[in-house]
Parts: C-alpha cells; sequence; structure tokens
C-alpha cells in the first residue's frame, strides 16, 4: 500500500498555486504519493479531498491573519492570505476529526497551533527578546541554529536525538500552544521550534523546513519515512 500525501499549495501575486519540489521529492522518496490541495473554501469539498488521503502535510508559506487569533495586525505582520488560514485552518480539524497524520512546517506549524486556540508571535524580531537568528542567509539544505528536543516526545522517538541543527525560515513562531499541543523542541532563546499533539499518535508540527534537508540530513529524511509508516498504520488499522 503507497500512502497519499495532501500537500498544501501556497497562491501568488499572479494568481497560480505555488508549491516548491522539496516537498513531493520528500515525499516520494519516503515511499508516499503527493496529493496537491488548492484553496477549498467550502467544507464539503476539503472533507471529500481529506477522505481520499492517508495523511495531510500543511506547507510553508506567509504569514496567518492574526484575526485568527484574536489580535491586529502588529506592524512588523508580512503578506497575509486569508483563503489559505480559512482552507488550511479547516483542513487541521478535519485531519484531527479523522485521525489522520499530520505533518506541519514552518508556517503549517503555526496553523495548527492557532486551529486548536493557540497564538503566535506576529514578528519575533520586535516582540521577543534576546534572539538568535532565525532568517537565515544560507543555502535552504544548511542548518545554521540547534534546538533541544523532549526526550519524551513523538519527534525524540521519529529522531533518535534530543539535540539537533536545523535550517530557519520564519519570522513568526508559536507564542501559547493550543489546546492538547505541547512543544516539543525549543531554539537556544526558548522559541518554539516544534509541537505535537497530547491525544493523537501522528500531529507533529516543526518550524523548521525539513524537506529542503532531506538530501544532506538522515534526521530530515526521518520525518517523512515517519509520517508515511504513520498513514501505513493507520489505513491497516
Amino acid at each position: 500500500m503507497v500512502p497519499l500525501i495532501g500537500i498544501t499549495l501556497s497562491f501568488d501575486q499572479e494568481s497560480r498555486f505555488c508549491l516548491s519540489r522539496y516537498y513531493t521529492d520528500a515525499v516520494i522518496k519516503a515511499g508516499g504519493v503527493p496529493i496537491l490541495i488548492p484553496h477549498l473554501l467550502e467544507s464539503r469539498q476539503l472533507e471529500k479531498v481529506m477522505h481520499q488521503v492517508d495523511g495531510l502535510i500543511l506547507s510553508g508559506g506567509g504569514d496567518m491573519d492574526p484575526s485568527f487569533f484574536g489580535e491586529e495586525p502588529h506592524v512588523g505582520l508580512g503578506e497575509i492570505d486569508p483563503d489559505r488560514d480559512q482552507s488550511e485552518l479547516e483542513l487541521v480539524r478535519l485531519s484531527l476529526a479523522l485521525k489522520k497524520p499530520l505533518l506541519a512546517i514552518c508556517r503549517g506549524c503555526q496553523v495548527l497551533n492557532v486551529a486548536l486556540g493557540g497564538d503566535l508571535y506576529q514578528d519575533l524580531h520586535s516582540q521577543k527578546e534576546l534572539l538568535i537568528k532565525h532568517q537565515q542567509e544560507a543555502p535552504r539544505s544548511y542548518p545554521t541554529h540547534s534546538i533541544q528536543v523532549d526526550e519524551k516526545s513523538l519527534l525524540a522517538r521519529i529522531l533518535g536525538k534530543t539535540t539537533l541543527r536545523v535550517n530557519s525560515f520564519h519570522h513568526q513562531a508559536v507564542r501559547n500552544p493550543g489546546k492538547n499541543l505541547v512543544s516539543s523542541a525549543k531554539a537556544l532563546d526558548g522559541v518554539i521550534e516544534a509541537i505535537e499533539s497530547t491525544e493523537d499518535s501522528f500531529v507533529l508540527g516543526v518550524q523548521w523546513h525539513p524537506e529542503c534537508m532531506v538530501e544532506t540530513d538522515p534526521f530530515a529524511k526521518k520525518l517523512f519515512l515517519a509520517l508515511v509508516e504513520a498513514c501505513m498504520k493507520k489505513s491497516y488499522a
């Protein structure tokens, strides 16, 4: 059985849906088949999609509209796409209701958190002090800072270690984890780098971009292998 992995898309100013090939290549190399999901605003459409796929990846992208977590826009807020926010928030709710494995990457980690009632730093650099650099100026495959992983977490079990170096391309981040979510990794400045569910067997959000590191970092590949394995176990359960 080859699991179907849904992956959400970005939308650019030229009215095109977009996705880096890193995502699809990572899923294929892990043994899954990527299925690309555009913004769908009707619940019945999204529900049909989620019944067809075996798991879900929330991909990276722009900022979230802070109205979805009850805040006014901060001066440091970047470009938002409310349609994407609405579609992905509903996908998270459906995925959790259907008990589908979910891997949320960078922006996706933030969407997962907001879907469960958490909030975000709209702009780390102006809202949190004593930061390390979280928007690297280096190749996308190159890890630029360290994280500490909770030894009792799902993430630690997947990686087989509790310290890791990761790449970093974000100015927003999880501030307070949502319902049934816990922080499972932090950078050395205290910024949350991963969250996971306390109730579901595979609901994991990471703030870095492991899809860009699959060719050079075996621990990045382990995340996608674990997602595919979780999808296969779910299908045979």
